[in-house]
């Protein structure tokens, strides 16, 4: 898909209605299987191979460059692994491929300059204000005079006012029949532990504002979002209801009648085959000789579950860009027909994990004594091989994660780390300190002589989540712990997190990057619809669940940094001691682009993945 670099990067930095959502983009499809190679072959091998492959390929990360204007014209042809649910925004909350499509017609209020490391305008511009004597600070925005919601070969346009806001804000994430994963992020609590909802307010048809009722640290991630069009949504929810709003734009209407106020009108949509977009010329973002962005005239998405077919249309020429595996590196370097480029990146911000089912409508389960106590996460922290992992899965080419903030965090402390690593005989210790021990046997029995057996869920898309799974199942046997992988598909793994959750274990990554620390105020709070190992708690379950709440709720609203490094250090601490998400591996990325585009506006890294929002066709 055609992303701009700040609308990928914002889908993680989105601070009400996207504070953490599913990521696909991660992990790859493929029928490979795991290796049998000794770890010392590799770690030879994939020593030797990185420089030689980091030599072949390109290193081009995004650093302030300006955009130089290019010339419009051209069809992008890419691929997408899933159809979508939807073409609703508020669906495509709970769905990464309806937000795929979606995204590519709505835009944020804000962008951040991951170099500068400062927030700057994108659809408004923003100023905060600050009344210490009451203690509330306001963020007034002010909409761009050239928003439209515009429609696809057609004269009408809608303009795009305050009002679009703030009826998506109270209205839409705001009403909490919708379940949307912003409503929770528009309360605060106080300090005497009432809770004040965030207001939004009217100025004018441009102008509005944010009052927080106690200052808050981070108000323009706090105040981040995207909205939809009120002229369709308002009467939808008035004439139906909720269900009238999730019914909206649903897969069978016709995609041209959708307005648009981003980059891209969708204009065919064929299930199980393709999506078609055309540019949208009303779009507000120009270059200096006022031509509308994106230059690439249209963009023809094929949906390709499987990635080895993906990796076929890239070779055969069929696609434009391909991000590759670690087991394509060796053929597609080696092609050497001049036809593409591979660019390479530093390991991404995030990481998948491992987590644990601590929900009590499990509680006659044995897997719920066993994975409620933070030993026994410790324990299964220290079984999982992350050494073999990156060898078999990854050729080398990725490293462990083991802190929880990634180094360009204002608040990352290198001295706060992972302490449960790879050692099968801390693992014994660990869990005989709870009563479970290996029988005459092997078998590892808790103190009531159940074996430990359980599931590992993983989506069936993804052979690394495959691949890793198949190592975690192999290392945990040789303790005498059966592990069982159940592969289902994406939507039913999604099901299972929100609203069945009849799982053990998962692996499973999320998009964003902690780039701040108050991101995720649907993952760390205990209320939050993403605190996936016990979500929607009424009150904290467990101490440090409450104190975790105490300290998001804290650093949110502390603005004297010496004191927030004493709250964001405790925090990751707790993170890391009691476990809740077992991290993995970050992987290094590469990604192919054709050589018939010109690469004076390309970039990549780890910050922002792909940047070619302005990318044109070479002359």
């Amino acid at each position: 898909m055609v992303y701009s670099i700040s609308m990928k990067k914002l889908q993680g930095l989105s601070g009400r209605v996207l504070a953490a959502s599913f990521a696909l983009c991660l992990f790859f499809v493929s029928c490979s299987r795991v290796e049998e190679i000794s770890l010392y072959e590799l770690d030879g091998l994939t020593q030797e191979g990185l420089a030689e492959i980091l030599a072949r390929t390109v290193s081009q990360p995004w650093q302030g460059e300006e955009f130089v204007p290019g010339q419009v014209g051209g069809t992008w042809h890419s691929v997408t692994s899933a159809d979508p649910r939807s073409f609703n925004l508020l669906i495509s909350e709970q769905d990464s491929a309806t937000r795929n499509v979606v995204m590519n017609m709505h835009d944020f209020l804000l962008d951040y300059d991951v170099v500068a490391r400062r927030w700057v305008p994108r659809v408004a511009a923003a100023e905060v204000v600050v009344n210490e004597e009451a203690g509330t600070l306001d963020i007034i925005f002010t909409l761009r005079d050239d928003l439209y919601w515009s429609y696809y070969n057609s004269d009408r346009r809608v303009r795009v006012t305050s009002d679009d806001v703030i009826f998506w804000y109270d209205e839409i994430v705001g009403y909490q029949a919708f379940g949307s994963s912003g409503f929770h992020g528009q309360f605060i609590a106080m300090p005497d532990g009432s809770l004040q909802r965030v207001t939004i307010n009217r100025v004018d048809d441009r102008t509005f504002f944010f009052r927080f009722p106690r200052i808050v640290a981070e108000p323009h991630l706090a105040s981040n979002m995207t909205f939809g069009p009120r002229h369709i949504f308002e009467p939808a929810k008035r004439e139906g209801g909720v269900e009238g709003v999730r019914n909206l734009f649903n897969v069978s209407v016709d995609p041209r009648t959708i307005p648009s106020m981003g980059q891209w009108f969708l204009v065919e949509y064929t299930p199980g085959q393709r999506l078609v977009y055309r540019r949208n010329p009303d779009y507000w973002r120009r270059n200096v000789y006022g031509v509308s962005i994106p230059y690439i005239a249209q963009n023809i998405v094929r949906i390709i579950p499987d990635e080895n077919t993906q990796l076929l249309l890239f070779r055969d020429g069929q696609t434009d860009s391909y991000q590759l595996r670690p087991q394509d590196l060796d053929g597609l370097l080696n092609r050497g027909d001049g036809s593409f480029t591979v660019f390479n990146a530093e390991g991404s911000l995030g990481a998948p994990f491992w987590t644990f089912n601590q929900n009590p409508v499990n509680r006659p389960a044995p897997q719920y004594d066993w994975f409620t106590q933070q030993e026994f996460r410790q324990a299964m922290s220290s079984l999982v091989n992350r050494d073999r992992i990156n060898m078999q899965v990854f050729r080398g080419l990725a490293e462990p994660k083991v802190d929880f903030f990634p180094p360009p965090n204002p608040f990352y402390n290198p001295d706060i780390r992972l302490r449960f690593l790879f050692d099968p005989a801390r693992a014994k210790e660990l869990l005989a300190s709870i009563g479970i021990q290996q029988d005459s046997a092997g078998v590892m029995r808790d103190d009531q002589g159940r074996a430990i057996e359980f599931d590992i869920t993983i989506r069936s898309e993804s052979a690394i989540f495959n691949d890793t799974a198949t190592i975690i199942m192999d290392e945990l046997a040789r303790v005498g712990i059966r592990v069982n992988v159940r592969v289902v598909d994406f939507q039913r793994q999604v099901e299972m997190l929100f609203s069945t959750f009849d799982w053990d274990s998962t692996l499973i990554a999320l998009s964003g990057s902690n780039m701040f620390p108050s991101q995720g105020s649907n993952v760390w709070p205990s209320s939050g619809n993403l605190h996936m190992w016990h979500p929607n708690q009424p009150s904290p379950a467990t101490e440090w669940e409450a104190r975790i709440d105490y300290l998001f709720n804290e650093g949110r609203h502390t603005v004297d940094v010496e004191r927030s490094w004493e709250i964001w250090n405790e925090f990751q601490t707790i993170i890391l001691e009691q476990l809740p998400k077992i991290y993995l591996m970050r992987p290094r990325s590469f990604w192919g682009l054709r050589n018939r585009w010109d690469f004076s506006n390309v970039f990549f890294d780890n910050l922002n993945g792909a940047e070619i929002t302005h990318l044109f066709l070479a002359q």
